[in-house]
């Protein structure tokens, strides 16, 4: 005989509070150690009060630990006084302070208007904080929370702000940031932020420190010519595939056995490896795509595990290059198809790719990007970019995404991986 099902009591719907009902804020602060929040927690629990929220912080050693908790069950004379003494108690007992405040109501709600300002500093002053956090108040934006993203080799927090709209907060604190010598980000909170999930890259002066063509103009001996003609590229005044043909041409004749040379001359940006190793960890894909040549971005992508790439390719013929490229040219706008393309092979929406570059060639990309980062770039490009880093390491980028320097140091710590 098979036997009954037990009887299983409906979980009862929860009510939502009202900003009238009493709650009160037990905050305990001092000296830092293992335990705290246990004890904390093990001693309001002798009261039957419901935890609405918590929230603590650890700064140089020194913890702030703060609980909204209803008030002890209503008909128990003298509890909510009984469980103030105690934790008072408690608290002298663990050489800490306590405070206990009676109220209404949880914290105020957010209101429309959600960003995620993030601050890079190298270092980050007292004054430029107070510029930036003056000119939020003055937009009629209210900052929700602070956090810190980064102490080493930058300085990173993240603002949560409310109040103001996207689009005008980057706007009123772009000025300010220029001012101030800092970097900022301001995108719009919400799931999108979390959502990216393909990284696509500049190669030179971006992933490494080196423009690839200028190596190899070193071994044909006309390093000079072909920098300054590259350099007026990168600042907008040449058309990019023009300049790339004048370019290629002072190669002509040079053996292309010297792309092993060039190979190891190549010197990766700080931070890069480790960035794409975090970004390859947390699931993103990651390309690259270069006005350089597949003579080396194909040796990077074996290097580096890369998921996808595209450049141009120097024409060999008898073991020596031709001063010719062949295919199709990847320019500014090929550097936006080249994303498009990439997104749809990694089946993720553009609003969902991060685009990194410096050059004017880049632009098309980092507009076209969900979001787009110059990163060291060019005044044009910096004015255009959804953000712009300018700090020598490129790993500050997984900041604005909202990764922090702590979570990429455990992760390395787990497999015994270096840190930058």
């Amino acid at each position: 005989m098979n036997a009954s099902p037990l009887a299983v009591e409906p979980f009862p719907a929860p009510q939502p509070r009202t900003e009238d009902e009493r709650t009160l804020l037990v905050k305990v602060f001092g000296k830092d150690r293992p335990g705290i929040t246990a004890g904390l927690f093990a001693t309001l629990a002798g009261f039957d009060v419901d935890v609405i929220d918590i929230e603590q912080v650890v700064t140089r050693g020194r913890i702030t630990l703060c609980a909204l908790v209803t008030p002890p069950a209503a008909g128990a004379p003298g509890a909510e006084g009984e469980l103030r003494s105690t934790v008072h108690r408690w608290a002298e007992e663990q050489k800490l302070q306590a405070e206990i405040i009676s109220g209404t109501g949880d914290n105020r709600p957010r209101r429309e208007g959600r960003s995620h300002v993030t601050v890079l500093g190298h270092p980050l002053t007292a004054s430029a904080v107070s510029a930036l956090t003056s000119r939020i108040t003055g937009a009629g934006g209210n900052i929700d929370r602070v956090f810190r993203l980064a102490k080493y080799p930058v300085t990173a927090v993240e603002l949560a702000v409310s109040g103001v709209a996207t689009e005008q907060l980057r706007a009123e604190l772009a000025q300010e940031a220029a001012t101030q010598r800092v970097d900022i980000a301001v995108v719009a909170a919400g799931l999108e932020r979390r959502a990216k999930r393909l990284v696509v890259m500049d190669v030179d002066s971006t992933l490494i420190q080196d423009e690839v063509i200028e190596l190899f103009a070193a071994h044909a001996g006309c390093e000079q010519e072909v920098a300054e003609v590259t350099a007026a590229a990168m600042r907008g005044e040449l058309d990019f595939a023009e300049s790339l043909r004048a370019r290629v041409a002072l190669l002509a004749g040079l053996d292309a056995s010297v792309t092993e040379k060039v190979r190891a001359e190549v010197r990766f940006t700080p931070g890069a490896r480790t960035l794409i190793r975090t970004l390859q960890r947390l699931g993103f894909q990651v390309a690259v795509v270069s006005g350089g040549f597949t003579q080396v971005t194909d040796h990077l992508v074996e290097q580096l595990g890369l998921d996808f790439a595209a450049a141009n390719t120097l024409e060999v013929v008898d073991g020596r290059f031709t001063g010719r490229v062949v295919g199709e040219i990847v320019d500014r706008a090929g550097k936006a198809r080249w994303l498009a393309r990439f997104a749809e092979q990694a089946k993720v929406p553009l609003e969902q790719t991060v685009a990194i570059g410096d050059g004017a060639n880049d632009l098309d990309m980092l507009n076209a990007a969900g979001l787009g980062v110059a990163f060291n770039a060019k005044p044009v490009v910096r004015e255009a970019a959804d953000t712009a880093v300018n700090v020598p390491f490129l790993d500050t980028v997984l900041y604005l995404l909202g990764i922090t320097r702590e979570e990429v140091e455990a992760a390395d710590a787990l497999d015994g991986t270096p840190t930058e």
